[in-house]
């Protein structure tokens, strides 16, 4: 878990929801009502929200080519009931998707994703591949093969690693 620039556009929104867990101490955000304020759920929405985050993180560990971390309901599944509707501007003509129900977590999830498929930039978002971190970042090397959320701190211990298990 490293500061690394936000997401672009909607997807700054999937990035933090999926980082309000550290899996490494096992802190949530979402147990706290600041955290919770954040994304504008109440205590009662909680645990829909980390089904969806759990969901995310997932569908980002399959942007980076890793197998699902345990068993989520499929994205697709949570967003469907999350219909969008196209919202064209009189003014200058310009069009975006827009949650049709109005503003909750799974719907302004389900624009967000909406929007960076338009904009091709879906599958840059990723989980990092270290199983003790996990956190999600957006992708902006030139391959968009990043495999670590840190280069710095999981990919230097993933390096170790790999040293240490040569026998060197």
């Amino acid at each position: 878990m490293t500061e690394r620039s936000p997401a672009p556009g909607g997807l700054a929104l999937v990035e933090a929801l999926v980082n309000t867990l550290d899996i490494e101490s096992g802190a949530d955000a979402l147990d706290t009502a600041e955290g919770r304020a954040r994304f504008r759920i109440t205590g009662e929405e909680a645990e829909q929200a980390r089904t969806l985050r759990e969901s995310l993180r997932a569908t980002l560990l399959a942007h980076a080519g890793h197998p699902p971390h345990r068993e989520v309901p499929p994205l697709g599944d949570l967003l469907a009931a999350s219909p969008l509707v196209v919202m064209v501007d009189a003014r200058d003509g310009s069009a975006a998707l827009a949650p049709a129900d109005g503003h909750s977590l799974h719907a302004r999830v389900a624009a967000a994703v909406a929007e960076a498929l338009v904009a091709g930039t879906w599958t840059r978002l990723k989980a990092c591949e270290a199983a003790d971190c996990h956190w999600a970042y957006y992708d902006r090397s030139p391959a968009g093969r990043g495999r670590w959320c840190s280069m710095q701190v999981c990919g230097a211990r993933a390096k170790m690693r790999r040293y240490r298990a040569k026998g060197a």
